[in-house]
């Protein structure tokens, strides 16, 4: 009498193992995508500072240029 009681509660943890380990998984793939994206994120801001550098530069240059003459 007592086993049926037994077997269900069994069943519905195992079930809770599982639904676990489908969330973990779920979880894990959404952190790797958010790194893809925090990579391409960074990447895009060091093009992005190159380039202000780059053009910071150059009127420096041509600054230095003009106060030669």
């Amino acid at each position: 009498m007592y086993r049926y009681p037994l077997v269900i509660m069994a069943i519905l943890i195992s079930g809770c193992g599982v639904e676990l380990a489908g969330t973990a998984a779920v979880s894990g793939v959404s952190k790797a995508q958010e790194a893809q994206q925090a990579q391409q994120n960074l990447q895009r801001f060091q093009q992005k500072l190159d380039a202000a550098n780059q053009t910071s530069q150059q009127q420096r240059d041509a600054a230095e240029g003009a106060a030669g003459q």
